[in-house]
């Protein structure tokens, strides 16, 4: 029996201009009244994460920084797995790279992360993902279509519900895990059960167990309520 949910946020719970879907906040809502365990997993900073969890109405507990931190609920230790240092001793040499051909990076809210980093999408990140395979750099790319990320190798958001899990006293059979972009993939393959959204790449749907007839927030909708029936049917 599923008793977790743990879901993406951009492009999973919004539209394609991360407006968050009313209709996935009263399916989150629906899930945690009924006592199944919410999970918001995201790219983003755990003070983002913080205030979207209260305005959502879930206990605070979460996945940040693509797995590179996490904690049990808002009075929980906050684990962080991941290596900020070393990711942006990457990103410098990026930085680098790319200035000598015109490009500047744009950093986004350092002061504000504990594990990763993230940076604008004006660059291809085939072309980094090939810099930093060329440097041996220890990091690994990530476009989530909304930044470009860098995380240590090893430290993903499988790797993070995995432990989380284990202080959640669940087995990740019992959870499942929505999501739509390349640094969903290891949290579709490590949970239980694995959807994927309709917008997402290709990709991330062949590791989904199952994709949502609809695109975003809408497709979340549609899986919930495929996995959780007997909350929908009354």
């Amino acid at each position: 029996m599923l008793k977790a949910l743990v879901t993406d946020v951009d492009g999973t719970i919004t539209d394609r201009r991360r407006r968050i879907n009313t209709a996935a906040i009263e399916t989150i809502r629906t899930l945690f009244d009924a006592g199944i365990e919410v999970v918001l997993a995201s790219g983003n900073t755990v003070c983002f994460m913080d205030g979207l969890c209260k305005m959502v109405g879930t206990d605070g507990t979460i996945i940040g920084e693509n797995g590179g931190v996490y904690r049990r609920g808002f009075s929980g230790t906050l684990r962080v797995p991941g290596d900020q240092k070393t990711c942006l001793e990457a990103f410098e040499v990026l930085r680098e790279y790319f200035a000598e051909k015109g490009v500047e990076l744009e950093l986004f809210g350092a002061q504000y992360r504990f594990a990763d980093v993230a940076f604008a999408r004006n660059i291809d990140p085939d072309e980094a993902r090939a810099v930093v395979r060329d440097r041996h750099l220890p990091v690994r790319v990530l476009d989530t279509g909304f930044a470009v990320h860098l995380q240590v190798l090893g430290v993903n958001k499988g790797t993070a519900l995995a432990e989380l899990a284990g202080e959640m006293d669940l087995h990740l059979s019992e959870m499942m895990a929505v999501g739509d972009s390349e640094n969903d993939i290891e949290m579709l393959k490590a949970a239980g059960v694995g959807v994927a959204v309709q917008n997402a790449t290709a990709p991330v749907q062949a590791a989904a167990d199952w994709v949502s007839p609809s695109p975003y927030g809408d497709g979340f909708v549609e899986a919930v309520k495929k996995y959780y029936p007997y909350l929908f049917s009354r």
